[in-house]
């Protein structure tokens, strides 16, 4: 489910965020962006074989290492798997149709 929630990302860069099961966007026109629709429920099938509560977790475990290894926040969030995968499959709006579980492990950064 979309969801549009200003005034949760009103003072933040973020222009959606999903937190299962809701896909949440700060503006009502990002409603029409396949791409970033797309991105977002990359995420939500990722954490659905998570089971959320895994996905969460690993989310913010690779975030904090990426950080302490790359000294930048941007960066660190860049690098991780989820993020990888979602960005690398965003433009493919068929990926999940095909999309295996645990693909965002081919993303993983060494």
């Amino acid at each position: 489910m979309v969801v549009v929630w200003q005034l949760l990302l009103k003072n933040t860069k973020i222009s959606a965020i999903t937190l299962f099961p809701l896909i949440i966007l700060r503006r009502p026109a990002l409603r029409q962006d396949a791409v970033l629709i797309n991105h977002e429920r990359i995420h939500l099938r990722q954490q659905l074989e998570l089971l959320v509560v895994f996905f969460y977790i690993i989310y913010v475990v690779e975030y904090y290492y990426w950080y302490l290894k790359l000294k930048n926040p941007y960066e660190a969030y860049k690098a991780i798997s989820f993020e990888r995968e979602a960005y690398a499959m965003e433009k493919n709006l068929d990926y999940l149709k095909t999309r295996k579980w645990w693909s965002f492990l081919k993303f993983r950064r060494k």
